[in-house]
């Protein structure tokens, strides 16, 4: 993680937002790297933590809205034309669907906590037409936790990693 501190301490949250709001809404890009050697930067006192949660925190709602958007505008006619190139056949297209209609809050909250998941989050359920108030609601509040996690959460705890790896 070394060689993204001089970045981060050259452009700051503004660095730290792009990189973040770019990975929510599907974008490869070290989200989770770019996030822990930020805390780390927080902890010997470079960055601000209160900042940097925001920024965190903003950037992972308005990239995942972003890919939400993208996808519910563009996504599902892409799935029905071209989902038989990742195997989504019409009858798991319905599956997927129905999975989102029952579980999508679950689905999207949680899915901020796994890597693939965490990118594609937004497209997926703005393609299979996931409401947008649920939406919304889950992914504030699993942006939330995500962030407080990668970042408040080493800030808080630096005496015990320090007494376990110091």
């Amino acid at each position: 993680m070394t060689f993204l501190e001089p970045y981060i301490q050259q452009y700051g949250l503004y660095a730290i937002f792009a990189i973040i709001y770019l990975e929510s809404f599907g974008a490869p890009l070290p989200g989770e790297s770019v996030l822990i050697a930020s805390s780390l930067l927080a902890i010997r006192g470079d960055l601000a933590v209160g900042d940097l949660f925001f920024a965190v925190w903003a950037a992972a709602v308005l990239g995942d809205s972003t890919g939400y958007a993208i996808g519910r505008f563009g996504g599902r006619p892409l799935l029905r034309r071209y989902g038989w190139l990742i195997k989504l056949t019409p009858e798991r297209l319905e599956k997927l669907e129905e999975l989102f209609r029952r579980r999508g809050p679950i689905i999207v909250f949680g899915a901020r906590f796994v890597v693939v998941l965490r990118q594609l989050n937004g497209l997926v359920a703005g393609s299979v037409g996931m409401a947008w108030h649920s939406f919304v609601f889950a992914n504030i509040l699993g942006a939330a936790l995500w962030a407080a996690v990668w970042s408040v959460g080493p800030y808080f705890f630096r005496g015990l990693f320090h007494t376990l790896w110091g």
